[in-house]
């Protein structure tokens, strides 16, 4: 199993940026993807963007495209997935987590095998 760790959030203001990152320890493999989710209060959770490492494909949620940018540094069991948030919304405000599966990225929560803690991020209007 892939041990996921979230870093990186904090409070900021609408308009302005934050970058997450996730670290990973234990064996990853080529077929793994990684993505980021997301849950805000009385809400589900939601996928944000995700990256295979196979093929560096990434893919984003309507809701986040052209300001939210999802990349990756790949090292022998120390792959780091990084979310640049950008333009930040107060609709942004949510805990953010990683997530890692074997296969491409998906958006459905059941489909990964490999979580974080999550990380809050609040966004102030």
């Amino acid at each position: 199993q892939v041990h996921l760790v979230e870093s990186g959030g904090g409070l900021v203001q609408a308009g302005g940026s934050l970058r997450l990152s996730c670290a990973t320890s234990g064996p990853t493999f080529s077929a793994y993807a990684m993505a980021w989710f997301r849950q805000a209060p009385g809400k589900e959770r939601e996928f944000v963007g995700g990256l295979s490492w196979a093929d560096s494909i990434t893919r984003y949620a309507d809701s986040v495209k052209d300001r939210f940018t999802v990349s990756g540094d790949g090292a022998k069991d120390k792959d780091t997935l990084y979310l640049q948030m950008s333009s930040l919304k107060a609709e942004d405000t949510a805990v953010y987590y990683c997530a890692g599966r074997l296969g491409g990225v998906v958006t459905t929560v059941p489909q990964y095998a490999d979580w974080g803690q999550g990380t809050q991020v609040t966004v102030s209007s």
